[in-house]
């Protein structure tokens, strides 16, 4: 009889990770596996990724409609096991349901409660069967609590980038081709708000560049076909010379330029796997800023790359928590230039050096291959993962 897995991804980097691991759990089960996710129950990634407070209680209802349908196909389906990949908002509550019937329920990827909210953690631990973590710290920040575990299987942009290496960017080949000798990846996020404040600062940014480099020229991946619309408004008021936007292949472009400046986010931990120089840059409204360091004192940087460097030195142990409202820390593999800190003339001057000195560059490579080693687990992180769903079902059977 055929497997039954009930695997839960609300956001595209989870459903990008639920596809893979499921050709791992195949491979590793040995027979027939039967999946189902939110898509099979009518809903679709767009509408459930919705970002926000006020945008998720605006769509309260929608939400609520959501858990009570996937709660109904737990009872119901009766899946051995419930596999819930990020999204923890929805996702452990739903994992924690599952449990609580009897069905073990594994998550995949650690909430952040190393950055704030630790009142949190057992909670989580209470909601779940096991905890896959991509970050070598977080497993330790967890209670030893019967009926759960906590497991570090290394972070899967790993293998991806491994399995991805030599492959290069056609955009930045050809700005090369067109005389272009250096190349810049300008990434400014994908939401809305994002570009509409990062994109500008970037160009201008840009513009300082030119005039400093020469035969320098800029990409700009667009994330998706809204915020290629997006970007593209800000060019056509802000036209710059040199500046290309191409649509997705932001791996490749980031593995092909020679320096970056990334917003916060997954794609800081992309630019640092791809060994390329980065800046990290984010500006959002003042209001959340003061939000964010007011509350979100368990961390001195916003980029992951920064993030485990610094734990990891720390020996695990946290390091010395921020104080509300005070800025972030300094020194980590991938400079952060984060709100007022953000601007142009600061983004040039951290640029232009890894462009124009050889050993600079060097360094700061050398500086980010030391904090993605750490990333490293026994095993490629989405096969480990696989191994620990399937010992969460013979573990219940047994």
């Amino acid at each position: 009889m055929a497997l039954k897995i009930l695997m839960l991804a609300g956001e595209q980097s989870g459903v990008f990770y639920a596809e893979r691991l499921k050709g791992e759990i195949e491979r590793a089960a040995g027979d027939a596996v039967e999946f189902r996710g939110y898509g099979d129950y009518g809903f679709k990634t767009v509408d459930l990724a919705v970002m926000g407070i006020g945008p998720v209680l605006m769509r309260i209802f929608y939400f609520m409609r959501v858990a009570r349908t996937m709660k109904r196909a737990i009872r119901e389906w009766r899946p051995d096991v419930v596999v819930t990949i990020d999204y923890p908002g929805m996702n452990i509550k739903l994992a924690a349901y599952a449990k609580g019937l009897g069905i073990p329920a594994v998550h995949v990827v650690c909430p952040q409660v190393w950055a704030w909210h630790r009142g949190r953690v057992p909670k989580i631990a209470a909601s779940l069967t096991k905890l896959l973590c991509f970050l070598p710290f977080e497993p330790a920040i967890f209670p030893t609590t019967p009926g759960f575990k906590a497991v570090f299987i290394g972070h899967p942009l790993i293998d991806v980038f491994a399995e991805e290496k030599g492959a290069s960017s056609s955009a930045v080949e050809n700005v090369r081709s067109a005389g272009a000798e250096k190349v810049v990846a300008l990434l400014p996020g994908s939401r809305k708000g994002e570009i509409e404040r990062i994109l500008p600062r970037l160009l201008d940014a840009a513009e300082m560049l030119n005039g400093r480099i020469p035969r320098l020229a800029f990409v700009i991946p667009a994330a998706s076909a809204r915020a290629r619309r997006q970007i593209d408004e800000v060019l056509a008021k802000r036209p710059l010379p040199g500046v290309t936007c191409v649509d997705g292949g932001a791996r490749g472009v980031l593995r092909s330029a020679d320096v970056a400046a990334v917003a916060s986010g997954t794609a800081t931990l992309e630019a640092a796997l791809a060994r390329v120089p980065t800046a990290l840059v984010y500006a959002t409204t003042p209001f959340f800023a003061w939000l964010i360091r007011y509350f979100v004192t368990g961390v001195r940087f916003a980029g992951l790359a920064n993030i485990i460097a610094e734990r990891c030195a720390c020996g695990g142990k946290d390091p010395p928590k921020r104080r509300p409202g005070e800025g972030p820390g300094k020194g980590g593999p991938m400079p952060e230039l984060l709100q007022e800190d953000f601007t142009p003339s600061a983004l040039v001057d951290i640029l232009a050096p890894w462009l124009s000195d050889s050993s600079a560059r060097a360094a700061a490579v050398a500086r980010l291959d030391s904090a993605t080693a750490l990333l490293r687990s026994d095993g490629a992180a989405l096969g480990l993962a696989a191994r620990e769903v399937l010992s969460a079902i013979s573990e219940r059977s047994a």
